[in-house]
């Protein structure tokens, strides 16, 4: 195939890579040119201008954009007329799911085709692969099945989702898919957190002498008194438990590093994915608590609850006389 990639982030660049060791010509477009150079000397076709990548696609084209969600519209209203009949366009940023549903329906009404292609994989995915959750018509998927199985990661199996890949329905279904894998991301990465965080609080009892009931009311502060090496614990759970994952090995790799994760502030962003998944839960009446708790602790970590935390102060000083505490 011929594949045009326009936004040549992390992801966009190691796409491109990968579609070129699978022997796919690539041509590449982004603002920044020093990319464009760096691919260009590893074998793609550079091009200045989005008129000019289109230019040089032999039809019916194929390009894909890994841009942020924000900019989608954009590219897509100065890259709609320079397409032609049968081209097919392809997001594969965190676009939110009805934008994919619009932006399909505008770009159909020319003839053009539009997939919504979810992608997960971060910055592992050129050695990896990535995992594809795919929406749009079903021509439009075929047509683009090379590009497809070639960034997945591949395997033994029959079917497209053993190998990484899986057209999950109609416009908007990839980014659907995709928004709520990222939800379930959330979920996971606090339910790890959490843990964690409550074996590095298991010396909480101190002595009998430094217990202080009003800021840790522990019944039995004697039998809180544990030093853990959280970083062997983390490698211990990888071998053979039943919680093991990738997102663990992350994490392990993380505390061998820096036991005391020195060099974090903990400040959690949310690229909006999160916030669309629980959109989704309160429009169908699909219970979300896990997320919901997972989304909100992000806002908490960046001081977000801050004034009410005050407002809860200020609260128990007014009916208890309750001072607070250093």
């Amino acid at each position: 195939m011929h594949v045009g990639m326009v936004g040549l982030g992390r992801m966009g660049s190691n796409m491109v890579r990968r579609l070129m060791r699978a022997g796919h010509a690539c041509v590449v477009h982004d603002r920044a040119r020093a990319v464009v150079d760096a691919l260009v000397a590893e074998g793609a076709t550079g091009a200045g201008s989005l008129a000019g990548l289109v230019e040089r696609l032999p039809t019916p084209r194929v390009i894909c954009l890994m841009v942020p969600a924000a900019a989608v519209d954009a590219l897509l209203d100065e890259l709609g007329p320079l397409a032609a009949r049968g081209d097919v366009l392809v997001d594969g940023g965190n676009s939110w799911f009805g934008d994919g549903i619009v932006r399909h329906a505008r770009l159909s009404r020319r003839g053009v085709l539009f997939v919504d292609m979810g992608t997960s994989g971060g910055v592992w995915g050129l050695e990896r692969g990535y995992c594809l959750m795919v929406g749009g018509d079903r021509d439009a998927v075929q047509a683009i099945d090379p590009m497809l199985a070639a960034l997945a990661p591949g395997g033994p199996g029959d079917t497209t989702q053993s190998r990484g890949y899986l057209h999950c329905g109609p416009p908007g279904a990839g980014h659907f898919v995709k928004m709520i894998h990222n939800g379930i991301e959330y979920g996971l990465m606090a339910a790890y957190a959490e843990g964690i965080n409550i074996l590095q609080h298991a010396n909480a009892g101190g002595t009998p002498a430094e217990h202080d009931a009003e800021t840790t009311p522990l019944l039995s502060p004697e039998r809180y008194r544990y030093e853990f090496d959280l970083a062997a614990i983390a490698e211990l759970w990888r071998h053979g438990s039943v919680i093991r994952s990738w997102l663990l090995d992350l994490t392990a790799e993380a505390l061998a590093e820096s036991p005391g994760l020195d060099g974090f502030a903990g400040r959690v962003s949310d690229s909006g994915e999160g916030r669309w998944a629980l959109g989704a839960a309160i429009d169908v009446g699909a219970p979300a608590h896990v997320l919901s708790a997972a989304l909100f602790q992000r806002y908490s970590s960046r001081g977000e609850d801050d004034f009410q935390n005050r407002v809860l102060s200020a609260m128990r000083w007014r009916f208890g006389g309750h001072a607070e505490k250093p």
